[in-house]
């Protein structure tokens, strides 16, 4: 049994733009799998970025077709801000705390994480992040 996958917004952007990277080709083998989860914040980062109504309606149906992932907004509030000033006492600052929130969501829902994103690498070295091979 495979474990589900939320695929951070770095890669839906690559992907989106058609980036034919090594996490692209990842994605879209997930993308043939019913494994992709996909928690509000990452719907928001990648349609805040778009323009093009069109172009949302589309991103929109492909996002309805994955899993959505429920939890408690004010536990998630708390533990991604623990997790921010945890990894900022070991002297790593994190760009985004979208990424504590996306990284306590996988580790409390038992979810590994695509991304291409350094901050999450960084975070992984503190925190038993699982990273998709």
């Amino acid at each position: 049994m495979s474990v589900e996958t939320i695929v951070d917004t770095s890669v839906w952007i690559d992907f989106f733009k058609g980036d034919k990277s090594i996490t692209t080709k990842k994605l879209l083998l997930l993308m043939d799998t019913n494994e992709i989860v996909v928690p509000p914040i990452i719907i928001q980062e990648v349609l805040q970025g778009i323009i093009d109504k069109k172009t949302v309606d589309i991103i929109e149906n492909l996002f309805l077709g994955f899993k959505f992932i429920n939890y408690d907004e004010y536990e998630a509030a708390f533990e991604a801000a623990s997790l921010y000033r945890f990894l900022r006492k070991k002297g790593i600052t994190i760009r985004s705390s979208n990424d504590a929130l996306i990284a306590w969501i996988c580790k409390k829902h038992g979810l590994q994480l695509l991304h291409n994103d350094r901050d999450f690498t960084h975070i992984s070295r503190h925190l038993s992040l699982k990273i998709y091979k």
